[in-house]
C-alpha cells in the first residue's frame, strides 16, 4: 500500500485493471474513501483499522462504485451531473450506450444479466457534492474538477496543498481513451486531458495499472495516451474508404480485440466508440443498412 502524506492509495485487484480500480482513503479525523473498486479484503482492513465514515464516487462506472454496498449507512456522494442518472437502471442505461445501440429491448436483456450488487452500489447513492469547491476533510484541502470526456460528469479530485491529484480513467493505459458511453465526448476528452496538465501537482494517481507518475512522466504519457484517438481515426477513414457500412465497422475491432465482440456490452461499446468517430469525421449512420452518408 503506498501513501502520500495522509492519502493511503488502496490497489484493486489484478493491478486495478477494469473491472477493478484504485482507491484513495484519507486516512484524517473524517475517514474519506474516494471511489470503491479497491480489492475487497483491502477495503475491510481500512475500515477495520481507521472506519469509514464518507463515500465519494468519481462518476457512475462499475469498477469505480464496486465495492460501495460493503459500507452500509454511511453517506455516499457522486457528482451533480450523474447524481440523478446514476440511481436507477434506466437512467444508466441511457448514457451508457445500451439504450443508444439496442433500444428498450436491449436494456431489459441487460438488467437481467445484473448483479444485485452492482445495482446496490449505485441505488444507495445519496447525494452530489459540488464541483470546483475547496472541501476540508481533517484539514486535507481538495477539490473536484469537473473534467467531462470518460464521462459527460467525471470529476478528478486535486488536493493542491499535497500536489496531487487522482486522474481515474484518465489511466495513461495502452488502451487508449475511453470515450464510449452515449455520454462520453472524444474533444471534451482530450479538453479535460490538457486541463490536467495545467495543474500545480507533482504527483499523478491513475486510476488503473501503473498508478503513480511525476507530472513529467504523465505529461509525456498523455501524449501518447490522446494520440490514440488520431490512431482511431485513421484506422476509421480507412474502412470507411474501403467501403464498409456502420455495422461492418464495428466487427473489425478499433477499440477491442475482435474475439471479445461477442460479448454484448462490448460490442455496445465498440458500437458507440466508432460512432463517435465517424461523427468527428463527418459521418452519419443512416436506415436499416446502416449506410454511411458524408454530412456536409
Amino acid at each position: 500500500m503506498n501513501r502520500i502524506g495522509p492519502i493511503l492509495i488502496l490497489e484493486g485487484a489484478n493491478f486495478s485493471k477494469v473491472p477493478n480500480s484504485r482507491s484513495l482513503y484519507l486516512n484524517c479525523s473524517e475517514k474519506v474513501l474516494i471511489d470503491t473498486g479497491a480489492e475487497e479484503k483491502v477495503l475491510k482492513n481500512v475500515d477495520r483499522e481507521h472506519g469509514v465514515q464518507l463515500i465519494l464516487n468519481t462518476h457512475y462506472h462499475p469498477d469505480h462504485t464496486l465495492h460501495n454496498h460493503l459500507f452500509k449507512n454511511i453517506s455516499k456522494l457522486i457528482n451533480p451531473v450523474e447524481y440523478v442518472t446514476s440511481l436507477t437502471i434506466e437512467g444508466v442505461a441511457s448514457v451508457n450506450g445500451v439504450f443508444q445501440e439496442w433500444g428498450q429491448e436491449g436494456v431489459e436483456k441487460w438488467k437481467a444479466t445484473l448483479p444485485d450488487d452492482w445495482v446496490r452500489n449505485l441505488g444507495e447513492i445519496s447525494g452530489a457534492y459540488h464541483y470546483e469547491t475547496e472541501y476540508k476533510f481533517g484539514g486535507i484541502k481538495v477539490q473536484f474538477l469537473h473534467t467531462p470526456g470518460h464521462t459527460s460528469g467525471f470529476s478528478c479530485p486535486y488536493f493542491p496543498e499535497l500536489g496531487v491529484v487522482y486522474t481515474g480513467d484518465y489511466d495513461m493505459t495502452s488502451f487508449g481513451p475511453w470515450y464510449n458511453g452515449t455520454d462520453g465526448d472524444i474533444e471534451d476528452f482530450i479538453e479535460s486531458g490538457k486541463r490536467l496538465l495545467t495543474l500545480d501537482a507533482d504527483t499523478y494517481i491513475t486510476g488503473h495499472q501503473k498508478g503513480i507518475f511525476s507530472k513529467q512522466e504523465f505529461s509525456k504519457a498523455m501524449d501518447r495516451f490522446l494520440a490514440k484517438i488520431e490512431q482511431r481515426d485513421e484506422l476509421v477513414t480507412r474502412y470507411v474508404q474501403q467501403g464498409m457500412n456502420f455495422d461492418e465497422l464495428t466487427t473489425v475491432g478499433i477499440f477491442y480485440p475482435k474475439k471479445s465482440l461477442k460479448n454484448t456490452i462490448i460490442k455496445t461499446w465498440e458500437r458507440s466508440g466508432v460512432r463517435k468517430h465517424l461523427n468527428r469525421l463527418g459521418y452519419d449512420v443512416i436506415g436499416m443498412d446502416c449506410q454511411l452518408v458524408k454530412l456536409k
